[in-house]
């Protein structure tokens, strides 16, 4: 497992760093017992909607509003579904190194999704936050102007999923090939794009991870194959969920970097959400803090966020305001001063 001591965090200013004395009790906030309750809402959500709905629906002779309508819950438990996977990520969602990398795989084979591809992903975008590599959102002057404007918002309307579906498939053609084509997906642009390109290019070809890669892609294939047998006739319906889920993990990917300076306290910002939603995004609204402090578990952002909004004076902006900016298309670039938080 990667550890969580390879994420090296741009550093927070005198203003922004918590106290040792506050991080360390927020450390200590109880997540765990949380962390199990959300397991089960997520194990259940997808159990309903793998095997239960095309359950109901055979029984029912096909698709009806109410079957229809019941899959909206199975949607709205997507931010929990990866909520905990990062969690497992960071090492924060159960106390047990072991336990804590085999439900995280687990639920990522779930989502269809690969989770070592997605931990190396996340924790190198936490090690290099806006460099060069890291900034879907900024126009490059690479290639033609429209082919960059398509490509954002194919990404954001689910092409991010997209890709992390076929992601598994670089583990079925030889390392040679796999290392190639992530070099070239990933570039060498900008003062450690070289670097990083040999960092993603050697995880791509590591053949431990290529045999975990495979092993998790065959299980997320027989999955939801069988998902697909069950549903028969009535598998657009499966598609139609894949997708709706999907379209969340996509927009929700870059929106707190969307913009962002590089002068940014953690290079990404806090957003404002309705009391109780909260709980439903695992706090990725507050992913400045995040950012900030890695290594703390998802209930301890709050408290931090409240702190940072009092020192600073700057009221957060909605978190579905922050999501529909993103539709403002590209950004000119990466400035070293911002005003926005």
């Amino acid at each position: 497992m990667e550890s969580t001591s390879a994420v090296r965090p741009i550093a927070a200013g005198p203003a922004e760093a918590a106290p040792q004395s506050v991080a360390q009790a927020l450390q200590r906030a109880p997540h765990v017992g949380a962390n199990v309750a959300l397991i089960a809402v997520a194990g259940l959500a997808l159990l309903y909607q793998l095997f239960g709905l095309p359950l109901l629906l055979r029984a029912a002779g096909g698709p009806s509003f109410a079957l229809l309508a019941s899959l909206v819950p199975v949607v709205l438990a997507t931010p929990i579904h990866w909520g905990l996977i990062h969690e497992g990520i960071h090492g924060q969602l159960l106390p047990s190194r072991r336990a804590n990398e085999a439900v995280a795989r687990m639920l990522a084979i779930g989502l269809a999704i690969p989770f070592d591809a997605v931990r190396f992903g996340h924790l190198m975008h936490h090690r290099f936050t806006r460099e060069a590599f890291d900034r879907p959102d900024v126009d490059d002057a690479r290639g033609p102007r429209w082919r960059r404007r398509i490509a954002w918002y194919v990404r954001l309307m689910g092409g991010l999923y997209v890709a992390e579906l076929l992601v598994p498939l670089l583990a079925f053609v030889p390392a040679r090939m796999a290392k190639a084509l992530v070099e070239r997906g990933v570039g060498a642009h900008g003062g450690e794009g070289q670097h990083v390109q040999r960092l993603f290019a050697n995880h791509a070809a590591d053949p431990v991870r290529r045999s975990r890669a495979r092993r998790d892609g065959l299980c997320t294939l027989a999955l939801y194959g069988l998902a697909f047998v069950l549903y028969g006739k009535a598998w657009p319906v499966l598609v139609a969920v894949m997708y709706l889920r999907g379209l969340w993990l996509s927009l929700a990917d870059n929106l707190p970097h969307y913009g962002v300076a590089l002068d940014e306290p953690g290079r990404a910002r806090d957003f404002r959400v309705p009391g109780g939603l909260g709980v439903m995004l695992m706090n990725h609204h507050l992913h400045r803090q995040h950012h900030l402090h890695p290594t703390l578990p998802w209930v301890a952002l709050p408290a931090l966020a409240r702190a940072d909004e009092v020192s600073s004076g700057h009221a957060r902006t909605p978190y579905w305001h922050a999501a529909l900016r993103q539709f403002k298309g590209l950004q000119p670039g990466v400035g070293v001063h911002s005003s926005v938080h």
